[in-house]
């Protein structure tokens, strides 16, 4: 049972040795960390920290200035809400007046209407009083005169029935006597 398992065999093996290059003694790495200084090295004789610095304060200047300047905003939109709320508060209140003072008209304005109305009709009554009566005395006026000239036709055709010549010769005789005597 001491035989292995024929897939679990050991491989043995050479180790193959690099030769780093060298430049007069600086290798790779050292180049690249020598060239880091040199970057370094401009940067700090080309002032770049004081430009990048200065940079940074003109940006945070200006979002001190945008701040200040958002900060003003905000109280002159606050002073306008207020003055808003105010006109909004005023304006309800003139409504209402408005509101109580409309209905106040519209019921004096239906109590005059009422007491218009209420006139008109008595006028219209008394009008109508007025033609009734005034129907009845012109009804009254052309009985009257029906009458009246019935009741001349009527003393017409009797004197002239029962009066003659001979006896409007009388009458016309008295008559013309009596004119003397008035004198």
């Amino acid at each position: 049972m001491a035989e292995g398992h024929p897939t679990m065999t050991a491989r043995t093996g050479t180790v193959e040795l690099h030769h780093e290059l060298a430049f007069m003694g600086i290798t790779p790495p050292m180049f690249v960390a020598l060239s880091m200084l040199v970057v370094i090295g401009i940067i700090i004789v080309a002032k770049v920290p004081k430009m990048i610095a200065g940079m940074l304060d003109a940006r945070i200047a200006t979002i001190k200035t945008q701040l200040e300047e958002a900060s003003k905003l905000r109280a002159e939109a606050e002073a306008e809400l207020a003055q808003a709320k105010a006109r909004n508060a005023a304006s309800a209140g003139d409504a209402a007046a408005i509101v109580a003072h409309a209905q106040a008209e519209a019921k004096t304005l239906l109590a005059k209407a009422e007491t218009d109305a209420a006139d008109l009709v008595k006028r219209r009554q008394q009008m109508a009083e007025d033609k009734i009566a005034a129907a009845e005395r012109t009804a009254i006026a052309e009985v009257r005169a029906i009458a009246a000239d019935a009741a001349a036709r009527a003393a017409a055709t009797i004197l002239a029935e029962q009066h003659g010549a001979d006896a409007d010769r009388a009458l016309v005789d008295r008559t013309i006597a009596g004119l003397g005597r008035l004198n």
